[in-house]
């Protein structure tokens, strides 16, 4: 009976030690963020740094993984896991790319039709670019203009059978 009672015991130990390792896992103590504020954008903390900076608009995983090679930080940490000075060398990366040497085939905004400068659009900032795009392609009445004016697609889909509901 006794002997019943050890196993019972041993076992319960070991599932205790198996949970409390398996949550301590993920999270690497009380300095781990849940959620980070970068660029006013929600970055959840438990993903993977490279995955993690994806929410922010205007910034895919190719930027992303090399905005970490630039700003020194490990692919594998979880955001969470990032010291206050990595977040602002991250920011600073995504702020200034010509200045870290990123290339200028890999910024999303190449020759801005106003300034002739290329950048790295993110954030609010894509909404409020690609609103000025179109107006000033329904300004100058460009093919594409006229098609976004008259609310039927733009980009050589068929329209015969699709498309019948505008929004």
């Amino acid at each position: 009976m006794e002997r019943i009672h050890q196993q019972h015991y041993f076992l319960d130990s070991v599932q205790s030690n198996r949970i409390s390792t398996m949550s301590s896992s993920l999270m690497q103590g009380p300095e781990f963020q849940h959620i980070l504020r970068i660029l006013n954008t929600n970055v959840e903390g438990k993903r993977n740094v490279v995955f993690a900076l994806t929410k922010i608009n205007g910034l895919g995983r190719r930027f992303t993984d090399l905005i970490c090679k630039k700003a020194e930080i490990d692919v594998n940490k979880r955001a969470g896991e990032l010291t206050a000075d990595e977040i602002e060398k991250v920011v600073a990366v995504i702020q200034n790319p010509r200045q870290f040497k990123i290339p200028l085939w890999f910024l999303n905004r190449q020759k801005d039709y106003k300034t002739g400068k290329y950048s790295q659009i993110f954030a609010q900032s894509i909404a409020a670019k690609l609103r000025d795009d179109i107006e000033r392609m329904k300004k100058i009445r460009a093919h594409r203009g006229l098609r976004h004016w008259w609310g039927i697609r733009v980009r050589g889909q068929h329209t015969c059978s699709t498309g019948r509901r505008k929004h």
